[in-house]
């Protein structure tokens, strides 16, 4: 049996594949018009921090698709 070493770092391919699975995700976070009061408003801003943290811990940059709205990563 032959081991192979995984890789440290994702492709660019699948860097790519990523950040339009985070900006779909994005996209249902920040869709739904819910009142701030509830609990899942809150949740969903949690999920939404972590997402842009992981983006920009993957990329080294802040999500591109938060760039147009005027906000940014943490």
């Amino acid at each position: 049996m032959v081991r192979r070493n995984k890789p440290k770092a994702l492709t660019q391919p699948d860097v790519a594949a990523f950040l339009a699975a985070a900006e779909a995700l994005h996209n249902s976070i920040v869709g739904p018009r819910i009142s701030p009061q509830c609990d899942h408003y809150r949740s969903m801003q949690d999920l939404h921090e972590v997402l842009l943290k992981t983006v920009k811990d993957i990329t080294g940059k802040d999500a591109a698709f938060i760039r147009w709205f005027g906000a940014g990563s943490k």
